[in-house]
């Protein structure tokens, strides 16, 4: 039996005893547990712990210093009169230059870039207005974009089932003929309560001359105005932008089809098949335009120029990263901001206080602005714009039996024909609602010139019209695709979506998305929903005062029919919004559920503008009664398609009609000093980029290869 051995020996036979020499496994140093029940950190709660903090101070400390030593030289050489006044400015403000100043203008070295979903707009912040240039590139393909199978006519038009065309009080359908009627007898009923001249076999007048009226042939040398067509080249280019590409021949050879990379203030995610071709349009636009309209043909002098942005005020984020990729990394330029476009639109115009409505071509956006900040609940983008005023325009007088009955937007000239005469011939002023003659030529390459004339009545006020009932404008295409290139972008910590939320537009796609049948919800539920659909953002408290004071039940006479009740529990009419395609009416009865994140990509956002315009400014008063009375006497319409004659009359009394309370406090104003409406945002952008010494949002190429697109949210303006 063997005996029980001492712990020495059991260490000594098994190995176990320590031999070494005391000294420890590591020599890292050994830090003690931190103690979880009191213990402080300033990490990140300093500005002076962020890189871009830092750089910013470092870059103002630079140029005091310089300036001093400036100072200090012109006394010594004894040249006072070269020296600025002394201003009392803080240690985070950066002084002015005076010798850069003085060796060139302010603003030279600044490109202000404002893409739009028709036109490009840019120029140097020195420039009294922007270069325009269409937002479209053309591309070497097979057949052009008319010719491609499968592509329909547009507007598209109904056939039988040989292929034959219809009748063209039939060719749109019933559900536009219906309305287009309708929309017809109510603005005869109201021209006839405002004594105004009407007949009554008006429209047998135009549709019996537009019959049997022929066009007459014109020789090219007999035409003053003919179009000089883009000529292609012995060897044709891979591509070509701006207005040139819209001046290639349909029958070119090769063929050229056109890309628009913007659509609907999107990315054009229908007609691209990859993200990387998308954005590789743009900056080949970018970069066309800004050598051959600002001069700067050497991509070498573009690191000397700073770059500002225009971005919708309901931006998405990974569209914001990507152009800032583009800017900082493939054009090098030294630094680049961001500015949203209400906030442009008031610096362009000089208001403090203001309600912006930007109408584009084919978005318009909604949004109040108070002393320099876009009020982030106001915030509205609705799809619609001056091109679906084109279509409607061209439908309405298709219908009335139009001589150019082969007229389709696809083809270029057209397209170019359709604006045109939306531009020269559409109002909205009663008094000019009466049978006319109207003429225009028809310009095809290779071709005779063919003047067509035709008579017009109210088409010209009811294509506009379509604003305030926009059920009337074809919106069955504006979601294709959507979310198929470029998905959405996730915040990596919680998951949230990056993309910023409003109360206003959340209110609209609540009211236009269809409601469960088996809901059935008393009064408080209803109030409950509507308060879950205002939690994505801290700043989107709805209180029930708010929601009291946006109650209008009462239906008001307006000129093209009563609208929809203001009510924030009660649904629209079907006519006042688009549901999702497909998608079942929704009963009066139900009430809108609140959409979620996922869903809102399917709900296409067209609504009444005046009753927009109205939501945006009541969720930016807050039920503060001073407010609501300031916001709708500082209403200022921009954008081209807001130059229509008549417009903001018209807007100004169905607001009034709507808000009969406050008739003398709603204005619609113009921007100051005759400019044009259209390059307001750009103007606006412009100064913004001149503010060196107080505009704290500039990215320079150091930050932004150390950080990325991260510094976006400490260099923008607004909650990122």
């Amino acid at each position: 039996m063997v005996g029980k051995k001492s712990g020495k020996a059991l260490l000594r036979d098994e190995g176990l005893e320590r031999t070494d020499n005391n000294m420890d496994l590591s020599s890292w140093p050994q830090i003690a547990a931190i103690n979880q029940k009191n213990y402080y950190t300033d990490y990140l709660k300093r500005d002076d712990q962020l890189l871009a903090f830092r750089l910013q101070n470092e870059e103002a400390r630079n140029r005091m210093a310089k300036n001093a030593k400036d100072r200090d030289r012109a006394l010594a050489l004894g040249k006072p009169g070269e020296l600025e006044p002394d201003t009392e400015m803080d240690g985070d403000t950066a002084l002015e230059d005076v010798n850069e100043e003085a060796a060139e203008a302010l603003g030279s070295k600044v490109i202000i870039v404002h893409i739009g979903s028709q036109n490009l707009r840019i120029g140097l912040a020195s420039d009294a207005l922007p270069k325009t240039v269409p937002m479209v590139i053309a591309r070497r393909s097979a057949k052009s974009e008319s010719e491609e199978e499968g592509v329909e006519p547009k507007p598209k038009r109904l056939k039988l089932d040989n292929d034959t065309a219809v009748e063209p009080e039939k060719m749109f359908g019933p559900e536009f003929s219906s309305l287009y009627t309708t929309m017809s007898t109510e603005l005869k009923t109201h021209m006839r309560q405002n004594k105004r001249r009407t007949l009554p076999n008006s429209k047998e007048m135009v549709i019996n001359y537009n019959r049997r009226t022929p066009p007459e042939t014109i020789s090219e040398h007999n035409d003053p105005m003919r179009v000089d067509w883009t000529e292609i080249a012995d060897r044709p280019p891979e591509y070509i932008t701006g207005q040139e590409a819209l001046r290639i021949a349909d029958n070119s050879r090769p063929r050229y089809k056109l890309f628009w990379p913007i659509r609907y203030g999107w990315c054009n995610e229908k007609d691209y098949e990859s993200k990387r071709l998308l954005f590789l349009d743009i900056s080949l636009i970018l970069e066309d335009a800004i050598k051959t309209q600002l001069g700067l043909t050497s991509k070498k002098d573009w690191p000397q120029y700073s770059c500002v942005f225009v971005i919708p005020d309901l931006y998405e984020k990974s569209y914001i990263t990507q152009i800032l990729e583009m800017l900082m990394s493939e054009f090098g330029f030294s630094r680049a901001c961001f500015i949203q476009e209400s906030l442009a639109g008031t610096f362009g115009a000089g208001f403090t206080l203001a309600c912006i409505v930007d109408i584009g071509a084919q978005k318009t956006s909604i949004c109040c602005v108070e002393e320099g900040m876009c009020i982030e609940n106001s915030r509205i983008n609705l799809k619609y714009g001056g091109a679906d005023v084109t279509e409607t325009f061209v439908k309405m007088m298709l219908y009335d039996h139009f001589p150019y009955a082969e007229i389709n937007l696809w083809r270029r000239y057209d397209f170019l024909l359709a604006e045109e005469l939306k531009k020269n011939f559409c109002t909205m002023n009663e008094s000019s609602v009466s049978v006319q003659v109207f003429d225009f030529h028809l310009r095809v390459s290779g071709r005779d010139t063919r003047k067509y004339a035709f008579k017009a009545y109210d088409e010209v006020l009811l294509a506009p019209m379509g604003y305030f009932q926009p059920a009337i404008f074809d919106n069955s295409y504006k979601l294709e695709r959507r979310r198929k290139l470029l998905p959405r972008s996730y915040d990596i910590y919680d998951g949230q979506p990056n993309d910023p939320v409003s109360a206003a537009q959340s209110e609209i796609l609540s009211s236009i998305s269809p409601a469960p049948v088996n809901s059935q919800f008393n009064g408080e539920s209803q109030l409950n929903t509507h308060d879950v659909q205002s939690t994505p953002s801290r700043s989107q408290q709805l209180s029930a005062l708010s929601r009291v004071q946006d109650l209008d039940p009462t239906p008001r006479s307006s000129i093209a029919g009563s609208p929809a009740p203001e009510a924030f529990g009660t649904p629209h009419a079907r006519g006042s919004g688009t549901p999702i395609p497909g998608a079942p009416a929704v009963a009066a009865s139900q009430t809108p559920r609140t959409p979620t994140v996922e869903e809102r990509d399917d709900i296409l956002p067209i609504f009444p503008l005046d009753s927009a315009i109205l939501k945006s400014v009541v969720h930016a008063a807050r039920s503060d009664d001073r407010k609501m009375r300031d916001f709708l006497g500082g209403i200022m319409v921009l954008g081209g398609g807001s130059l229509v004659s008549g417009f903001h009359a018209f807007l100004e009394e169905r607001l009034q009609a709507l808000r009969p309370g406050y008739t003398k406090e709603i204005m619609i104003g113009t921007p100051p000093r005759d400019l044009d409406p259209q390059v307001v945002a750009w103007k606006g952008a412009s100064v913004f980029g001149k503010l060196n010494g107080t505009n704290d949002s500039w990215i320079g190429q150091l930050e932004y290869d150390r950080l990325g697109s991260r510094l976006l949210a400490y260099k923008c303006m607004w909650s990122h």
